[in-house]
């Protein structure tokens, strides 16, 4: 259903060895997708968009590698940071311009209902802040313009701390718009089901989230974020913002898929990270590691980035080998992780670093299936309480911030960039840094490559930061 609908320059970089015949076959009336309704293009996002974040098809998604959870059995590229000649940025760059905004922007188009903008708009407003995290400056205000016969082959790239600050205001107008009149997604409507509470909580989330991103940045607009939106945002576990996917295809989730149906043993527990949890005596370790895998009864993870025999090391947890396991947008312990950072800045969040550093824990805790007696456990220890874990407070938070989002690679990758902790190696085999961004795909230097030459200040390096990271 998605596949055929073109919006973007992302559709025409995927194609851009079609001969002229095709192409115009292809691209007959983007702008009016008469096959597909605006629920269909609403739907089809969501899964485009979570299909993304949770699978760990090494052609589609590293950010579990890049946050060295996992680490690679055979093949090593993409755990030493190779993307380039992997077109791996040329994956997500096109889903997200074709299958997901192209999408959403699609079904914005179709509908005149108040409240099923507001729902695109703030799923809208999630995608393009990955996006702006992933790559800095992108394609944006002429993005998604293309005309009915002349797509737009070269659109600018606009600076990210003004995306940015455009995303803001998208979100506030949909918050407001979700009060007004209409009926808005409901049965198609997957994480919230049509309620439009959860929809707001999810947009004050979002906004929370924003203003984490700019801590350092912009102080003054982050305090003002955050203190604004933390008491209308997630709350607790009961608000998480999840996709539940099914117990066969084509719905499942895509960690099944890579993991189970494709019958390969690619991947396993990374060292940098099952040392931590073992360090700790953290009792999220049989949620996160296949208990029947231990190596002389205690966890042992892979050398990170080096190749290793499947078998000499502790496995995944079965629970993410579950076809319907949840996959997750944001959560409590997200948002009590940010509280806990935003107090620690003396930000007005109600309650201190230590408390919402515990409510990060413990959420993170009671999500996994781990005891209140084991997670209570956990936190009396020295190695954990926040009075007594060795480290700064920024670093105590950074740790336990980064534990809570393992399987969500691309917000566990960002906690290492924005913090600049917890320590991250190098790459074993070509000792390489984690990036800190992904560089452009090689079809948009070809295609766009004046605009992309002057993107982020003319630097287009894994290692050149997007702009909040300082």
């Amino acid at each position: 259903m998605k596949k055929f609908i073109l919006l973007t320059i992302a559709f025409v970089v995927a194609y851009s060895c079609t001969s002229d015949e095709d192409y115009e076959t292809l691209n007959k009336n983007p702008n009016s997708p008469a096959e597909v309704s605006d629920s269909q293009l609403f739907v089809s996002a969501i899964n485009s968009l979570t299909d993304f974040i949770e699978s760990t098809n090494v052609n589609e998604n590293n950010f579990r590698l890049y946050a060295q959870y996992w680490t690679q059995t055979q093949y090593t590229d993409e755990s030493n940071y190779e993307m380039k000649n992997r077109q791996i940025p040329e994956y997500m760059f096109s889903e997200f311009y074709r299958d997901i905004l192209g999408d959403l922007d699609n079904a914005k188009s179709q509908t005149t209902d108040p409240i099923k903008i507001s729902q695109i708009e703030l799923l809208s407003v999630y995608s393009w802040q990955m996006l702006v995290d992933a790559f800095g400056d992108i394609p944006y205000s002429e993005a998604l313009k293309a005309g009915a016969d002349t797509p737009n082959l070269a659109p600018a790239y606009d600076d990210d701390v003004a995306i940015y600050t455009d995303l803001i205001s998208r979100a506030q107008a949909a918050i407001a718009g979700l009060s007004g009149s209409g009926t808005g997604y409901t049965t198609d409507d997957l994480i919230f089901s049509g309620s439009s509470a959860s929809w707001k909580k999810f947009g004050h989330s979002l906004l929370v989230k924003i203003g984490y991103r700019l801590f350092d940045q912009n102080a003054a607009s982050s305090k003002s974020l955050i203190e604004g939106n933390y008491a209308s945002a997630i709350a607790s576990n009961g608000d998480n913002a999840y996709i539940q996917f099914e117990g066969a295809p084509p719905n499942t989730n895509p960690l099944w898929e890579d993991l189970v149906q494709s019958g390969r043993q690619d991947f396993i527990p990374a060292d940098t990270f099952v040392n931590e949890i073992n360090l700790l005596n953290d009792p999220r370790a049989d949620k996160f590691f296949d208990p029947t895998s231990k190596i002389s009864d205690a966890y042992k993870g892979g050398p990170y980035g080096t190749s290793t025999p499947f078998n000499d090391n502790s496995h995944i947890s079965q629970t993410l080998y579950a076809p319907e396991f949840r996959g997750v947008l944001m959560d409590y312990a997200e948002m009590s992780f940010i509280l806990a950072e935003a107090a620690r800045r003396g930000y007005s969040v109600g309650g201190t670093a230590e408390q919402h550093y515990n409510n990060g824990i413990n959420s993170s805790m009671t999500d996994w299936g781990v005891a209140e007696a084991d997670a209570t456990t956990y936190l009396s220890q020295n190695s954990v309480s926040f009075a007594t874990a060795s480290g700064t407070d920024k670093e105590k938070i950074a740790r336990q911030f980064w534990i809570a989002m393992y399987n969500r690679g691309f917000e566990g990758w960002t906690v290492y960039r924005m913090f600049d902790a917890p320590a991250l190696p190098n790459s074993g085999t070509l000792d390489l840094p984690v990036p800190k961004r992904y560089t452009y795909p090689q079809s948009e230097a070809t295609i766009n490559g004046q605009n992309v030459k002057a993107a982020n200040g003319g630097v287009d390096t894994q290692q050149s930061p997007i702009f909040w990271d300082n």
